[in-house]
């Protein structure tokens, strides 16, 4: 079920059996449509929790009270749990979503330099190290140098990878397939790892997968192995150590911009169906903005 299909038989739902009043479902549907429009008309199963943080911090970034931020949660809880005990999702996504406070930091982003200090060290590790090191770096140089979420990197398999084009062919929200480039040094890892480690991992399991990206029993990487990578690597960076993969998607898309990318190329580059998604990265690039002003406005 799409998620504009999903909001309309709740809002019938509100009406119809809960007899809520008209003015509250009307309430309900602006607020679920905004969401909506945040994260495309999606298939339900597939917002999760990140989509919906990121929906609320584009709410608080624009200056919403924290009354409507908390009705907006409400909304979303209120659909998803629906939805749930509807049999139409296996997990509600709003079951670890707080409301945002008024004011609440934006999506933690590396500095450039501090991630370069990072991948450096990584590429140090994997030169001396072995299969699992070649490919952490290979991995996180992918990650950041495409933006790609983390069930895209782990879905990706080895005919996905176009080295002479340095382009990736992953498998987004919606079963939408799109074509993301990266650069030269996250190909350099990668031509390693393939060479120098992923044959000592697929080795490990006789039915060893087709997968990218293997685990250290020759299967296919799972999400957590690359959450704990990441964390490992960044958390210290950016002062938590729960920063996960998330953290380098959204570094890749604030770096662009302070870089003068258009934002609608990012905005194809990170597969959103919709540019107000994208805008948030906007609120983490005022340095790119105030320095365009300096140079422009002539009262600067």
């Amino acid at each position: 079920m799409l998620l504009s299909a999903a909001i309309e038989a709740f809002v019938s739902h509100l009406t119809g059996v809960r007899r809520l009043s008209s003015a509250t479902a009307r309430a309900y549907r602006a607020d679920l449509r905004d969401l909506c429009e945040a994260v495309g008309d999606t298939p339900v199963a597939e917002v999760d929790v990140e989509d919906l943080r990121e929906w609320l911090w584009r709410a608080a970034t624009r200056g919403d009270a924290r009354s409507t931020l908390a009705r907006r949660t409400s909304s979303a809880r209120g659909l998803f749990r629906w939805l749930l005990d509807e049999g139409r999702i296996p997990v509600d996504p709003t079951a670890r979503l707080v409301t945002p406070k008024k004011g609440r930091p934006l999506p933690r982003v590396a500095p450039a330099d501090g991630l370069a200090a990072v991948l450096d060290d990584a590429a140090a590790r994997a030169a001396a190290g072995g299969p699992l090191a070649l490919r952490d770096h290979a991995m996180l140089e992918l990650l950041y140098g495409s933006g790609i979420r983390v069930a895209e990197l782990c879905g990706l398999d080895r005919g996905d990878i176009d080295a002479g084009r340095r382009t990736a062919r992953v498998t987004g929200k919606g079963d939408k397939d799109r074509v993301v480039p990266y650069g030269a040094p996250a190909q350099r890892a990668l031509d390693a790892y393939l060479v120098r480690a992923r044959p000592a991992l697929a080795a490990r399991r006789a039915d060893a997968s087709g997968a990218l990206f293997l685990g250290s029993r020759g299967g296919r990487l799972g999400a957590r192995a690359v959450y704990d990578v990441v964390s490992r690597a960044i958390g210290p960076l950016v002062g938590s150590a729960a920063v996960g993969p998330h953290a380098l998607r959204h570094s890749a898309a604030t770096h662009l911009l302070d870089g003068g990318a258009d934002l609608r190329a990012v905005q194809e580059l990170l597969g959103h169906a919709s540019l107000g998604t994208t805008q948030i990265y906007t609120h983490v690039s005022s340095e790119r903005l105030a320095a365009a002003y300096r140079l422009a406005h002539p009262r600067a």
